[in-house]
């Protein structure tokens, strides 16, 4: 036996290697056999030999995909994942409108957890958590009644929050019982979900996203509302614009927490090619803190860093001596006034001089990289700004098409029932002779359609309306009702009809959303 400095671990190989080797070789011949046992449901009972290295690819393949589809990457579409969508979708299921009262956070997670998503309630409240913080969303899609965290601290539990429907949060499900979007079963087969919202706004670059799957992770920067909205109406407008056209709208991200960008040429690759990286630096004021001192107050931080961190590792600066200058840190940041961090200095330094080693040295300076890797078609895509404009254009051609159609259909059987009550209106008192005089409703429907020339449908609205109401119709308010279905039929037809039109009434509800929800950028770009 070998007693070297590898101990006894040779030995040991030198042992089993001759049974590995006739295990390889096992292997190897029963993987050139065909049929490497019966196949499944055959021979029950029966331990049936598999190959273990396939069935790992396949089985890892299988989570990969989970991953990648189910869980970590977004809807280019939407901009959502599938947690984030089924809490929006279940909220509006269960009316949590913003005109109605807030519930607690615990009800939406059990409700979501129970009917959508099989997985922890710690995942879906985190997510829901996420959509309420003003600090983490551009513009936020739920509307949170209590502790819901800070950039420094967590949340409180899901049995001591509340929360609704923010009113931006309309605009994403609105209008997906109109026949929108599709609809596929949940994960037991019992109840149908929306495969992707209808997302009247470009909400993927608007609140941004992150996300590590298997083999791919997407970082989302969030942007202005009103400048990615102006930037859509543009290519809608001009599909052949470049992306330094676009960037004449959206000349970079805009972060909830403001702070100064750093970096064009970064921004302009990561729009580009969907990959990119830049500086944000802190916002500061100098200038005389006390009536003896100067100072520097921090008002704005990067995006993700909260002011405890940046204290925590200025002190820790201060006490290495890595910094000089400063003589004491304050930070007298609250929900209420946000951000103000009070960093005074010594008596002959220069404050520019130590703010340029402190944002060379503290997270008042931090790196921001894009990858834009987002859901198209259900594969997974690396996607510019151009891109990810004319992804959620084409989405909103289609859904305001299929949106079109239905109100069409709907009004056109609408008018149908209303042709056919005016008919039928002109001579109550003898539909109402036919009705009495029927042994059956099929007699007084066949009586009915031979006497005023209906059809079957409006013979039977008219027999299953109460005749109180039948008989105190007016004839005026249903050709005034006639006339305002045949116009808008009208106008919907004209619509389906004209691409133009289609591109055009896309743009004009991006208005709408614009005039709404946007407002003044946050971020300065140097």
């Amino acid at each position: 036996m070998c007693r070297d400095s590898r101990g006894q671990t040779e030995s040991h190989y030198e042992v089993i290697a001759p049974s590995l080797g006739r295990i390889r070789h096992m292997a190897k011949q029963e993987t050139k056999k065909k049929n490497l046992g019966p196949k499944p449901g055959e021979f029950p009972g029966k331990i049936v030999d598999i190959d273990v290295s396939a069935e790992m690819s396949d089985s890892f393949l299988e989570y990969a995909y989970s991953v990648i589809y189910s869980r970590a990457l977004p809807d280019a579409r939407d901009g959502l994942k599938p947690v984030h969508r089924r809490i929006l979708h279940q909220m509006a299921e269960m009316g949590l409108r913003p005109d109605r009262g807030h519930v607690k956070s615990a009800r939406v997670v059990g409700e979501v957890m129970g009917k959508l998503h099989p997985h922890g309630d710690g995942a879906i409240y985190d997510a829901l958590v996420r959509m309420a913080q003003t600090f983490s969303m551009r513009l936020p899609l739920i509307d949170g009644h209590g502790n819901f965290g800070s950039l420094d601290a967590g949340p409180a539990a899901m049995r001591y929050t509340e929360a609704r429907l923010a009113s931006a949060a309309l605009m994403m499900v609105e209008e997906a019982d109109e026949d929108t979007v599709d609809f596929g079963a949940n994960y037991d087969g019992q109840i149908m979900e929306p495969i992707v919202l209808p997302a009247a706004f470009p909400n993927l670059l608007v609140n941004g996203g992150s996300g590590i799957a298997v083999g791919m992770a997407t970082n989302m920067a969030p942007h202005n509302l009103g400048e990615v909205i102006a930037a859509t109406k543009h290519l809608i407008e001009n599909p052949n614009a470049t992306v330094k056209q676009l960037m004449k709208f959206v000349p970079g991200p805009d972060f909830p927490t403001g702070g100064t960008l750093i970096g064009k040429e970064g921004v302009l690759e990561a729009y580009q090619t969907g990959k990119g990286a830049f500086k944000v630096r802190a916002k500061v004021e100098v200038g005389k803190v006390t009536s003896r001192k100067q100072g520097i107050t921090v008002t704005e931080l990067p995006f993700t860093i909260g002011p405890e961190k940046v204290v925590e590792r200025i002190s820790d600066l201060v006490r290495g001596k890595k910094i000089q200058g400063i003589s004491d840190i304050i930070d007298l940041s609250d929900g209420q006034n946000g951000t103000r961090v009070v960093i005074e200095l010594k008596n002959g330094f220069e404050p520019e001089q130590v703010l340029e080693n402190l944002y060379r040295l503290s997270p008042m300076e931090d790196a921001f990289s894009i990858n834009a890797v987002a859901l198209v078609d259900g594969k997974p895509r690396t996607l510019g700004l151009k891109e990810l404009l004319q992804v959620f254009i084409d989405h909103r051609i289609e859904v305001v098409t299929r949106r079109s159609n239905f109100r069409k259909e709907k009004a056109s059987a609408r008018l149908t029932l209303v042709d056919g009550l005016i008919k039928a209106i002109v001579d109550i008192d003898k539909v109402v002779k036919i009705v009495r005089g029927s042994d059956d409703a099929n007699e007084a429907k066949a009586a009915l359609i031979k006497a005023f020339k209906l059809t079957d449908e409006q013979a039977t609205y008219i027999l299953d309306m109460p005749l109180r109401r039948l008989t105190k119709m007016s004839k005026i308010e249903l050709e005034t009702e006639q006339k305002e279905l045949k116009k808008e039929i009208a106008a919907l037809t004209a619509l389906l009809k004209s691409d133009e039109a289609l591109r055009a009434q896309v743009a004009s509800e991006l208005d709408e959303v614009a005039k709404k929800y946007a407002t003044p950028r946050r971020t300065v770009i140097a």
